[in-house]
């Protein structure tokens, strides 16, 4: 068995987020799940053996609130699991002005990470082989200018994947770790719509994986040591060319920086 550790799970109430608090439960660890429902976080938290916290990490005003929810239930955080995430079907502003992938995709993370620095050891990033797709356009990707239904949300994922090397570098000197997975292409409710393109991406996903064939090579990285690393499953990879842009990585952070009012 692991040492326990501490660890935090947002979007832990299904799917991917579901399955790593579940095994991180199985490893022995103690694990707090975020979710925006309620009733539906409390019942799987019962079920798994976790703690729930509820929060929406949405906008800037309810991500803010979850964040000192997170702090007050749990004061030290071994591990923080960012897997909370929206594949959108259509563009949808926040109430800050950000399309809404944009934010819990890229923002929220990039403030919990802010906002919870005093007390956290490390960090894990659920990330998205898709990223290689994306393009991110700092003056059009923020408010969904350039959306697209199957490309914002591998634009969202590389801006988040951008960031873990700058988090790397922020924290060498405090201990603080950050390393990136893929845990697959999976069968999850991520991307969910209706119509002929929501019926071909059902039919799609019974060829899949379930969501459980996550849990292990997120699970593995909670009490690994490194950082800034990218993994593909349980491998490490070199970032692709399009994620190691130093310009515009730095462009995001301080967007970002200015975005969600963090220093």
């Amino acid at each position: 068995m692991d040492e326990s550790l501490s660890v935090v799970v947002t979007g832990g109430n299904r799917g991917v987020g579901r399955a790593v608090a579940a095994e991180a439960v199985r490893r022995g660890h103690q694990v707090t799940i975020t979710s925006r429902q309620p009733e539906a976080g409390a019942a799987v938290a019962r079920e798994i053996g976790a703690e729930l916290v509820a929060g929406d990490l949405s906008n800037l005003r309810t991500a803010r609130a979850a964040a000192g929810e997170i702090a007050a239930a749990v004061p030290a955080i071994d591990v923080l699991v960012h897997n909370a995430a929206v594949w959108p079907s259509r563009r949808v502003l926040n109430e800050d002005g950000f399309e809404e992938s944009f934010f819990t995709n890229h923002l929220a993370p990039f403030l919990l990470n802010h906002l919870l620095e005093d007390r956290i050891r490390r960090v894990v990033q659920v990330s998205a082989g898709l990223y290689v797709m994306g393009r991110v356009d700092p003056e059009r990707t923020p408010a969904g200018g350039d959306f697209s239904a199957t490309k914002t949300y591998a634009n969202t994922k590389l801006a988040n994947l951008m960031m873990v090397p700058l988090f790397a570098e922020r924290w060498k000197d405090s201990g603080i770790t950050i390393d990136a997975v893929h845990p697959g292409v999976l069968r999850t409710g991520l991307g969910e719509r209706g119509g002929f393109q929501g019926l071909l991406l059902k039919t799609v996903k019974r060829s899949l994986k379930s969501a459980d064939a996550a849990a292990e090579p997120v699970a593995d990285l909670l009490a690994a040591e490194g950082t800034g690393r990218y993994f593909n499953g349980r491998r490490q990879r070199p970032l692709k060319p399009v994620a190691r842009d130093a310009d515009l990585a730095r462009r995001l952070w301080d967007d970002a920086v200015k975005a969600v009012e963090v220093a």
